[in-house]
């Protein structure tokens, strides 16, 4: 499974180690990932949904259905 936010996309970028020395090797950041449920409020029902932490934020303070609209605006394809 590709450590992906399903709602924002995040994914996991490269980057470099760099020591004291400045010798550069390569490296992966992840998104800070969680499983996390919550209720669809329009469909009545719970929906699992692997996201960012920052997405969290966002469905908390906004709701999800509001969240979902905004994503489509923008031109998100979601399917929940």
């Amino acid at each position: 499974m590709a450590r992906v936010c399903e709602l924002t996309g995040k994914k996991t970028i490269s980057g470099n180690n760099v020591s004291h020395s400045n010798r550069r090797t390569k490296r992966k950041f992840y998104p800070n990932l969680q499983k996390k449920r919550f209720w669809h409020e329009e469909e009545q029902r719970w929906v699992t949904l692997r996201v960012s932490t920052s997405a969290i934020r966002t469905i908390t303070k906004k709701g999800l259905a509001a969240y979902l609209r905004d994503l489509a605006k923008k031109g998100h394809v979601v399917n929940v």
